[in-house]
């Protein structure tokens, strides 16, 4: 471990929710025709890390997994001040599952070498299972802390101390380094890109790509081979039956009593369903 704050930010890049469609041969998400953008909780990550590098120096590195054409996304991270960024590009990572997912991460983390700690945001808006930071740090074998909501960093120990989000409170953990810690969404305020760093947005270097080769894990463990989770099925979602719609008429006079009438009626109604509700 160096004295200087190496941080891992685990970005991942998804396509916009209401342009995404679903391949019902593969059953995986069909990203074809949608836009891509940071995944909004690892953005708050992002700017956790920054904040760190502002506090106590050390550096930033973006990680992600995905085709080649989220590198223009990528180096939205590193115009916001991110040092360099690693791409996880094969097609033997494609249709991974939470597992699969997790542990290729955690190889390429193992392949830095030289990380303190790994911030994530708390899920994604495309699965939303929250299972992934977990995974990376049991694959790891580091502390952990989920739904952070404040991170300190103690540079004489060495630890982290995080607020994290609990049912009804909140919950303090202190924790050695390495780690791994997802933040809430909103839990900061992401800054704007630095002006001077505008011409990695278009520029080529700054973002490294590595295949599975470069892991050295098998390939049976990767992507689709190595999720022992499918989609069994698909069906459409029926949204419910639209409010119920009255129109009364007649004088003034009578328009208000069928008004009052019905509106009795659904009183009534809700009364005697609460006085038949257990307890």
């Amino acid at each position: 471990m160096t004295s200087e704050l190496h941080t891992v930010v685990c970005l991942k890049v998804v396509p916009k929710s209401e342009e995404v469609g679903v391949d019902r041969e593969t059953m995986t998400l069909d990203r074809g025709n949608a836009r891509s953008e940071i995944n909004p909780p690892d953005m708050n990550a992002l700017e956790a890390a920054l904040a760190l590098k502002d506090r106590f120096g050390g550096r930033v590195s973006l990680l992600s997994m995905g085709p080649p054409f989220v590198i223009p996304t990528l180096r939205v991270g590193l115009a916001m001040g991110a040092d360099h960024a690693y791409l996880l590009s094969d097609r033997a990572f494609g249709g991974a599952d939470t597992l699969a997912t997790s542990l290729t991460l955690a190889r390429a983390i193992e392949k830095l070498g030289d990380v303190d700690l790994v911030l994530c945001g708390e899920e994604s808006s495309d699965g939303a299972t929250a299972q992934v930071p977990p995974g990376i740090a049991a694959w790891l074998d580091v502390p952990q802390a989920t739904y952070g909501m404040e991170i300190e960093f103690d540079p004489g120990r060495r630890h982290l101390v995080v607020t994290r989000e609990v049912r009804d409170g909140e919950e303090v953990l202190d924790i050695p380094l390495p780690a791994v810690v997802s933040l809430k969404v909103s839990c900061n305020e992401p800054r704007f890109i630095h002006p001077a760093r505008f011409e990695l947005l278009d520029g080529a270097g700054a973002v490294t790509t590595w295949t599975a080769d470069d892991l050295g894990e098998d390939r049976e463990r990767l992507g689709l081979a190595g999720s022992p989770t499918s989609v069994a099925g698909l069906r459409e979602a029926v949204s419910a039956s639209g409010r119920r719609r009255e129109v009364v008429s007649g004088t003034p006079e009578e328009e208000a009593r069928i008004l009052y009438d019905r509106i009795s009626e659904f009183l009534r109604g809700a009364d005697a369903h609460r006085q038949e509700a257990p307890g």
